[in-house]
């Protein structure tokens, strides 16, 4: 995952320099809507022979997806490139939805020509500030000569930890002009983490009757599964994954408590979380209090010091290398047999939950329970599937239902909670696991956001199985408001609108699914087609996703 800085002598036009530095850190796909501002990115990209994929899209926002979701996948940063302008604006939101995952990703903007800047050219418009609260850095590259060098630090410093975004924008006029540079640089090093907090990480572990483990989408992101995995198994504590640390312990394995989750937070005594902010998806780290139990201790591991809670005092603290500290508290700890204790505990509840579950996955009811849909999907999964989740409520049943069996398999908007994520993800998913299944679950209001890129999929003949929840209301709203003022407003759709029929007007195929019975056939038939294919499931509009909060 970790490229050293792009070293040579590079001629050409700036779009030349701009490739070539992409192609060195990784970069086989250039993910684009076509505009006449970048130009030249494409003439690099496809003489003197093909250099690097072009993969154009029907809307500025599934290139970015399609980039982050590279990056989710591969661990290094994916690349998307627009035009001025509305190119750059209508991609703020996916770029926005990489900061707040910390996903590896370069976007290049085209920009007018600096030549003539200032006297009102299309779509002239000073961007890098729109972009720089959701990036690591927004820059312009003023001449060709700066391109290559630009690039470079953009790929350094996306896949660098804490890992994200780069917005870069290239004037026209630089981008068509030639130039020749050289250009050489030592890698930098990545810090060691503090020995002493790996120690007191450890130490906290060993003291605690009640630990819990929690590990999020950093550890996959900075190649840390062995590890965690290792030192999971080295403590037997209770863990719980979320984001793409879903699968980390595959599904299944006897210390995964993601069906005991409201126990085992509840009523810790320690939580070390690993890889993920103490956000809303965690209570902003207030654990513990259930059932008269005190608040938990806190422990906060990130993979670098930025990524640190800066909202409250853990009880202790350590960043770096995600490796390196969960193999140190792995060594260091001891943990008390009251520990293992809770663990069996924590693992009887989980089993219960699942057991449980059997009733509900196989529910008959028409209209369709949701939960119904992930029975029978679970039935055809594949242990290398890749699963996406663009929805609300819909893609809530699927977090609790389905448990990935390899970790980085699992792909969903993240805390930023942007939808129209589905359709980019999909893409990225299939180039990056070519042999693997790659299913997709959309909201039937997540549909409405990015389905016209199945088009883009059909064009470069990109299989996918979409499944759509398909209520007829956003499900996340309707059933909030109703609580609060006991009526509804602005939170209906159509019920069954026919998005089978969008994707077959596309030039995939699909079905619409309203006998419960009719689930799994639907879904066979959409693997075995080896084209885009919608199953349009219409569920039951009544049947919402229980939730304590109005967070996702």
């Amino acid at each position: 995952m970790d490229t050293p800085p792009f070293s040579g002598r590079i001629e050409g036009h700036g779009g030349a320099h701009a490739v070539a530095v992409a192609r060195h850190h990784g970069a086989d796909t250039m993910f684009t809507l076509s505009g006449g501002h970048v130009f030249p990115l494409y003439d690099a990209a496809v003489k003197p022979e093909p250099t690097m994929r072009l993969l154009d899209v029907r809307h500025e926002q599934t290139a970015v997806f399609a980039a982050e979701g590279v990056g989710k996948l591969t661990r290094r940063a994916g690349l998307a490139v627009v035009t001025a302008g509305p190119g750059v604006t209508n991609a703020v939101s996916g770029v926005a939805t990489a900061h707040f995952n910390g996903s590896p990703m370069v976007l290049i903007g085209g920009r007018a020509p600096e030549a003539r800047w200032g006297q009102g050219l299309l779509q002239e418009l000073d961007q890098p500030p729109l972009l720089e609260s959701v990036t690591k850095q927004a820059r312009t590259a003023r001449g060709t000569d700066a391109i290559a060098a630009a690039v470079d630090e953009a790929f350094s410093t996306a896949n660098a930890a804490h890992r994200g975004p780069v917005f870069l924008d290239v004037p026209m006029d630089a981008l068509y002009d030639q130039a020749a540079v050289e250009l050489g640089a030592a890698a930098p090093e990545r810090p060691a983490p503090d020995p002493g907090e790996v120690s007191a990480v450890a130490r906290l572990v060993s003291e605690a009757e009640r630990p819990v483990l929690v590990l999020g989408s950093d550890v996959w992101l900075d190649g840390a599964e062995a590890a965690a995995l290792e030192t999971a198994e080295e403590l037997d504590i209770p863990v719980i994954t979320n984001g793409q640390g879903r699968g980390l312990l595959p599904g299944g394995h006897r210390l995964l408590a993601n069906r005991a989750r409201g126990l085992a937070l509840g009523r810790a005594d320690l939580v070390v979380v690993v890889g993920t902010p103490l956000d809303f998806r965690l209570g902003h780290g207030l654990f513990g209090g259930k059932d008269g139990a005190p608040l938990a201790k806190v422990a906060h591991v990130a993979d670098s010091p930025g990524q640190l809670t800066a909202h409250m005092v853990p009880a202790a603290t350590a960043a770096g290398d995600l490796s390196a500290v969960l193999r140190g508290i792995g060594a260091e700890a001891r943990p008390r047999p009251e520990a293992r204790e809770w663990r069996s505990e924590v693992s009887a509840a989980a089993a219960a939950a699942a057991a449980a579950d059997k009733e509900v996955l196989a529910d008959g009811s028409d209209p369709i329970h949701p939960a119904r849909i992930y029975g029978e999907l679970n039935k055809v999964l594949a242990e290398d599937a890749v699963v996406i989740g663009d929805g609300g409520d819909f893609v809530s049943y699927a977090g609790k239902y389905i448990e990935p069996q390899r970790p980085g398999n699992w792909l969903d908007p993240g805390p930023f909670g942007c939808l129209g994520t589905g359709m980019g993800y999909s893409i990225a998913a299939r180039l990056s696991r070519p042999s693997s299944q790659v299913v997709t679950l959309l909201g039937d209001g997540a549909a409405g956001f990015s389905l016209m890129d199945v088009d883009t999929l059909v064009r470069h003949r990109l299989p996918v199985v979409m499944v759509c929840g398909n209520n007829g209301v956003w499900g996340l709203e309707k059933a909030p408001m109703q609580m609060i003022y006991g009526y509804d407003v602005a939170a209906e759709l159509t019920p069954q609108t026919r998005y089978d029929e969008v994707v077959r007007a596309l030039g995939g195929g699909g079905e619409l699914v309203t006998d419960p019975d009719g689930i799994g056939p639907a879904l066979r038939r959409a693997f075995d087609s080896g084209v885009p294919y919608m199953v349009n499931v219409a569920t039951d509009p009544d049947n919402v996703y229980p939730r304590k909060t109005m967070g996702v």
